[in-house]
């Protein structure tokens, strides 16, 4: 799988004789934030059209996406980083992944223009797959009518995605999120296909959680998350190998309150994780995010988390007698 950053690459590509799209290829735009059941029946319809016209099949996303470009702090938390999501459409069998910046200049332009630059120009799209609600362009005055009557002309066709439902509700990245919120892991699990999980490189912390005796591995968030508390978790290193645990997923309110991070003890595990990265699942939740009016508040609660979550994996079951 090839990843594509930014409009200059991609024109750069796109002129080259060996480009692979020098033939065209089967497109979709859109955030994938999840990557949920809904997003995978449109990749399905992405990689059947190119299958069978012989083109690569194109998953295009922005960064930032652009309710946070907009909204900023304010946007609504991601479910996945950058990094997380290019594995997850690698592993749906995406050919090409195009990210665009999305900042002032790419906001401004016009409709045509992005129709013109980026999909005839640049990826010489013979078939596109978006909803019929999709707006974009400049004061989003571009849609799914103007794709098809342009298409016309321009030699591509489009298509309109496909809904999926699981239990009479539609799939998104909102409904996801929204059972994040209120700890539904269960219920969420069941839109994405897959427990949710949180996969990041390990960076050095404070050292607070080896002072106390319950050393972490510190996961920095570069934006808010959806979960917010203390988990059963069940993580996995680069070598493959699991382990159960206990993470606390937020702001550290005890400690700073400023910048979201993800700590994760390991249960039975001893050595040094800094610069892997980290798949967490999230397994069950034990309580919210607390601020403590002092350490050894915290750390009197960090030995009951610690109790409760080895029962819970006692009754449960332990990823590693898993294996």
């Amino acid at each position: 799988m090839r990843l594509i950053r930014g409009l200059t690459n991609l024109k750069m590509l796109s002129r080259r004789e060996d480009s692979p799209l020098a033939n065209g290829c089967v497109a979709t735009i859109g955030n994938f934030d999840g990557v949920h059941l809904g997003h995978k029946t449109i990749i399905d319809q992405v990689r059947s059209k190119a299958e069978a016209l012989g083109v690569p099949s194109v998953v295009m996303i922005f960064e930032p996406q652009p309710r946070e470009f907009f909204q900023g702090r304010e946007a609504p938390p991601r479910l996945m980083g950058f990094r997380q999501k290019f594995e997850a459409l690698l592993a749906e069998g995406i050919d090409i992944v195009l990210c665009l910046r999305f900042n002032q200049a790419f906001r401004s332009y016009s409709a045509m223009g992005f129709i013109e630059d980026v999909l005839i120009q640049g990826l010489s799209v013979r078939h596109l797959v978006v909803g019929d609600d999709f707006r974009f362009g400049c004061d989003r005055a571009g849609d799914f009518a103007l794709l098809e009557k342009v298409g016309n002309d321009a030699g591509f066709t489009v298509e309109n995605t496909l809904t999926v439902t699981v239990g009479g509700e539609r799939v998104s990245s909102t409904r996801v999120r929204d059972l994040l919120t209120v700890n539904g892991l269960e219920k969420a699990e069941a839109l994405l296909g897959h427990p949710y999980r949180i996969r990041g490189r390990v960076v050095y912390g404070r050292q607070l959680g080896r002072q106390i005796g319950a050393p972490t591995a510190n996961i920095l968030l570069h934006r808010t998350p959806a979960l917010r508390g203390v988990y059963v978790v069940a993580a996995t290193l680069d070598d493959g190998a699991r382990f159960d645990g206990v993470a606390n997923i937020g702001v550290r309110p005890t400690v700073d309150g400023k910048r979201p991070s993800l700590e994760v003890h390991l249960f039975d595990f001893a050595g040094t994780l800094y610069g892997q990265h980290l798949e967490v699942v999230f397994r069950h939740g034990l309580r919210d995010e607390e601020k403590f009016d002092s350490v050894d508040e915290l750390k009197y609660q960090i030995a009951r988390d610690f109790e409760h979550a080895r029962a819970w994996i006692a009754e449960n079951g332990s990823v590693k007698s898993a294996d």
